[in-house]
C-alpha cells in the first residue's frame, strides 16, 4: 500500500511535471509572440518615421534649391534696377548737359544778333 501510493504520488509529481512544462513552453512561447508583435509594431511606427523623415529630407532639400534660385533671381533683379538707376542717372545728366548747351547757344544767338545789329548801325551811319 505504500509502495502504491509513492508510485502514486510519483506519478502524479511527472503529470505536473509535464503540465508545468507544457504551460512553461506555452508561456515563452506566447511571451515570444507577444514580443514579435511589439517588435513589429515598433517597427512598422520607426518604418514610417523613416518614411517621413526621408520625405522631409527631400523637401528640405527642395526648399533650399528654390531659395537658393530665389536669391540668385533676387541680386540679378537689385543688379538690374541699378543698371537702371544709372541709366536714369546718365540721362539726366545728358538732359542737364543738353540744357546748358541750349543756353550756351542762345547766349551766343543774342550776342551775334546784338553784334549783327551793332555792324548795321554802324555801315548805315558811318559819320556818327
Amino acid at each position: 500500500m505504500l509502495s502504491s501510493m509513492a508510485k502514486e504520488h510519483q506519478a502524479k509529481q511527472a503529470k505536473r511535471k509535464q503540465e508545468q512544462e507544457i504551460k512553461r513552453k506555452e508561456a515563452i512561447e506566447a511571451s515570444n509572440e507577444l514580443t514579435k508583435a511589439l517588435v513589429e509594431h515598433l517597427n512598422v511606427g520607426v518604418a514610417q518615421a523613416y518614411l517621413n523623415q526621408k520625405k522631409l529630407d527631400a523637401e528640405a532639400k527642395q526648399l533650399h534649391v528654390g531659395a537658393t534660385n530665389f536669391a540668385k533671381q533676387t541680386q540679378q533683379w537689385l543688379q538690374l534696377i541699378d543698371n537702371f538707376s544709372s541709366a536714369l542717372k546718365e540721362l539726366g545728366d545728358v538732359e542737364n548737359w543738353a540744357r546748358s548747351i541750349e543756353n550756351d547757344m542762345h547766349i551766343i544767338q543774342n550776342t551775334l544778333e546784338i553784334a549783327y545789329k551793332t555792324s548795321r548801325q554802324i555801315q548805315q551811319n558811318p559819320s556818327s
